[in-house]
């Protein structure tokens, strides 16, 4: 059971400062153990089960006496509803979703084309995204279409059709390239590892310099 999103703090006389701080903390308006003021509470416990409706402090009694936390999941409820569980984890948890959440989203790359896009820079925008992919990043191609090119959007899918087939060894497309507006938008997401073959990554080496003489000693 989710617990409550925290609301704002009542009352218009506090300062920004004191706003600000209340509303930087989202777990400070679950209320919990001692904090708890009404007389009962329907209360479950870490595993679920239903303990049915107790006093509240033989409930954070309760609680307390394993070294847990009674917090409520359900304040709104008659009588609000309260779950045993350890606060702390429940919290760290949480943040770790919502920064991986953040992550996530953040490795999200963009490569853009156009319909009419010479060859040379095509191989430097497959580059690019090879290089992306080969850190784990997914890749969003997105070609944009210009002035009367929406005439011809048959032009554009053949790019981008070519650019997922000669990225095919780095990453595979999650869907097929769609026409949104002007723009024609495919995500791609990495190979595992041991399976990503590069094409246009130049890996600079000692083995790929050619062996130049060196100049007779005197």
């Amino acid at each position: 059971m989710a617990l409550p999103t925290p609301s704002a703090a009542p009352g218009g006389n506090r300062s920004s400062g004191q706003y600000q701080r209340r509303n930087n903390d989202p777990f400070a308006n679950i209320r919990r153990n001692h904090r708890i003021k009404v007389p009962q509470v329907r209360v479950i416990s870490p595993e679920g089960k239903q303990l049915g409706i107790l006093d509240t402090p033989k409930a954070v009694n309760l609680a307390l006496e394993v070294g847990l936390d009674l917090a409520e999941v359900a304040p709104n409820a008659t009588p609000p509803v309260c779950r045993i569980m350890d606060f702390g984890k429940y919290v760290y948890e949480e943040q770790k979703k919502h920064s991986h959440a953040k992550s996530t989203a953040s490795k999200i790359k963009e490569i853009e084309f156009t319909a009419r896009i010479a060859p040379n820079d095509f191989n430097t925008k497959l580059r690019h995204a090879e290089e992306f992919l080969d850190h784990g990043n997914k890749v969003k191609l997105r070609l944009k279409f210009r002035g009367r090119e929406m005439a011809h959007t048959e032009i554009g899918f053949e790019v981008m059709k070519r650019a997922v087939v000669e990225l095919a060894g780095m990453g595979h497309p999650d869907a097929e390239p769609k026409l949104i507006g002007r723009n024609i938008h495919v995500m791609l997401t990495p190979l595992p590892v041991n399976k990503r073959k590069a094409k246009f990554q130049v890996k600079g080496s000692d083995e790929d310099e050619p062996d130049v003489p060196r100049a007779a000693e005197a």
